[in-house]
């Protein structure tokens, strides 16, 4: 069951003011207030980005430091390490600021350390590395913000860091050359919100504005920034917004080599979105650094020849079967292991841990599980003598905060409000999961546990039509913060041809009594409303419009979220 929240309609003064100077319907404009669009000038903004209106890149605290150690590190020819995560967010700005400075210096090698031997982050290993490289500059990216151990290590070695990283700093900053995070206290930059990939673009777009290099130069690299955003759930807010429809652009015009392979192996072959890039792309890089090692996703995304990014496509395709075989048999061992335990299924979070479980697919099986018990959930697993695994929240729920709470029984943890990463000691497990639920349950509200349906209006099936759909197009890119709009209409029925079709999937045609409209719907994993469907009854149903395309023929089909008879 998930409860329907509709949102509050915008000030109808306002509504009605945007509705004329923008010639569009009420419902419409009110979805643009809601948005906090009040005006012509506003709406061409947000219909139109521009690269123009990126945020001033030295704003960041700590930027002019970062050009500085780089520009000394070329003019003395000292060799740079560019070391960043194994995920996509990781691997994507290693690609991203590896291919920039091989452009003009040669001196430059990569790393990304190895999620079974190392784990998350800056490692020993990969300081030691740089070490036997030579390498005296190590550019840390999406990592590092609380790598103060690492960074002395480091320093005792002869090497400097500048860390770029999104995540939130701890009480005592590293000792780096530079630190570029927006979230660091005394930084004055903007917006917060940029992905790790995002902050090497702004480090490389500082570069090109010291440097006198044409700001078209920075459009190549917006493919990379684009998957790190959707595939890291960032909001697709303000800067992010504007590089994600830049960078969705540049991935359906002129991708770079290895994306342009992927997409052909997988035989990909419509215009891209947000979700695809988070349904198809993501998972794709990601199997790399859980099966493998994500040094073959940053293979393939800086590879030019054609031969090459395919060998790399294929190798990173069949990691991401082996995944998606891992994440099933995982997610249903655990499934089984919480309706058999009933003291587990009455809690208000989960925790399952089993120490033979695949270490890097415990995050996907963690939001697996959330599907089914709606709550703050951890999956671990054993690796190097600890427990380690994954964190997923539920929608307004600060999982970092619980987490913290619990942190002094943990060995290493890390994150944001809604993933985390954490590490203990096995005799420390009882107690952090019981810690973990007393936190959870004294903190959580009970509305929290139930999932829920955001809507931005109420409206007939007679006020769809293909303008509005348009319209509703250049409200994207789609992502968190600026979700798909969702609408409700009351009392539709069933054509009578509803099935269910593929993996639980429901299919129908609808029609609400009094217009003429029909519409063809799906709604995903809903198979157990076919009953309600059946019954001749009207009932109501929310959902997003969409395009459909099906041999070379465009429709608008609904995306139902959910149906309440």
């Amino acid at each position: 069951m998930k409860r329907w929240r509709i949102k509050e309609a915008a000030n109808p003064e306002a509504v009605q003011k945007l509705s004329r100077e923008l010639n569009i319907t009420p419902v419409l404009a009110n979805l643009l207030v809601q948005r906090g669009i009040t005006d012509f000038d506003s709406a061409k903004k947000f219909f139109r980005p521009s690269l123009a209106d990126l945020h001033d890149p030295f704003l960041m605290k700590d930027m002019d430091k970062a050009l500085e150690r780089i520009r000394k590190a070329v003019e003395n020819g000292e060799k740079i390490l560019v070391y960043g995560d194994y995920d996509v967010d990781g691997t994507s700005a290693v690609a991203l600021v590896y291919v920039f400075l091989t452009s003009f210096y040669d001196k430059v090698d990569y790393y990304i350390p190895d999620r079974y031997k190392e784990g998350y982050g800056i490692s020993a290993a990969g300081i030691d590395f740089a070490a036997e490289q030579g390498c005296s500059l190590i550019i840390a990216l999406d990592c590092g913000i609380k790598a103060n151990e690492k960074v002395r290590y480091a320093k005792e070695k002869g090497i400097d860091f500048i860390i770029c990283d999104h995540h939130l700093p701890g009480n005592e900053l590293p000792g780096a050359a530079a630190i570029l995070d927006p979230k660091q206290a005394g930084c004055q930059y903007p917006y917060k919100e940029l992905s790790g990939c995002g902050i090497g673009f702004k480090l490389v777009q500082a570069y090109c504005m010291k440097n006198n290099i044409a700001p078209e130069e920075l459009e190549q690299y917006l493919d990379l920034v684009v998957i790190s955003i959707a595939s890291d759930i960032v909001p697709i807010t303000g800067e992010n917004r504007i590089l994600a429809y830049f960078g969705l652009r540049q991935i359906n015009t002129a991708p770079r080599q290895g994306l342009r392979t992927l997409l052909e192996l997988n035989n990909v072959k419509r215009e891209l979105s947000i979700t695809d890039l988070v349904f198809i792309i993501g998972p794709r890089i990601n199997a790399a650094g859980r099966i493998d090692s994500g040094r073959k996703a940053v293979e393939l995304l800086i590879s030019p020849n054609v031969e090459l990014a395919k060998g790399a496509g294929e190798e990173i395709n069949r990691h991401n079967v082996e995944r998606k075989d891992l994440d099933i048999s995982i997610t249903q061992h655990a499934l089984q292991m919480i309706a058999g335990n009933e003291a587990m299924a009455k809690r208000k979070t989960t925790v399952v841990y089993y120490p033979e479980w695949h270490k890097g697919v415990v995050g996907i099986v963690a939001s697996r599980l959330i599907e089914k018990y709606y709550r703050p959930t951890i999956v671990l697993t054993q690796s190097n003598g600890l427990i380690t695994g994954s964190a997923r929240s539920v929608k307004d729920f600060d999982l970092y905060e619980a987490i913290s709470a619990c942190s002094h029984l943990l060995e290493q943890f890390g994150g944001h409000k809604y993933a985390a990463g954490l590490s203990l000691k096995p005799e420390n497990l009882e107690a952090f999961s019981a810690q973990f639920e007393k936190v959870v349950s004294e903190t959580i509200e009970e509305h929290m546990l139930i999932p829920e349906v955001e809507i931005d209006a109420e409206i007939s099936f007679a006020e769809i039509n293909p303008r509005m759909m348009s319209i509703l197009k250049q409200f994207g890119p789609f992502g968190p913060g600026n979700m798909a709009p969702v609408f409700v209409t009351r009392s539709v029925s069933d054509k009578g041809w509803a099935r269910v079709v593929g993996n639980n999937h429901l299919k129908m045609d609808l029609y609400q009594s009094g217009h003429n409209s029909t519409y063809s719907c799906i709604a995903f994993g809903q198979g157990e409303k076919y009953d309600v469907i059946c019954r001749k009854i009207p009932f109501d149903v929310c959902y997003a419009i969409e395009e459909n395309e099906f041999n070379g023929r465009v429709s608008l089909q609904l995306n139902v979220k959910d149906i309440k008879a």
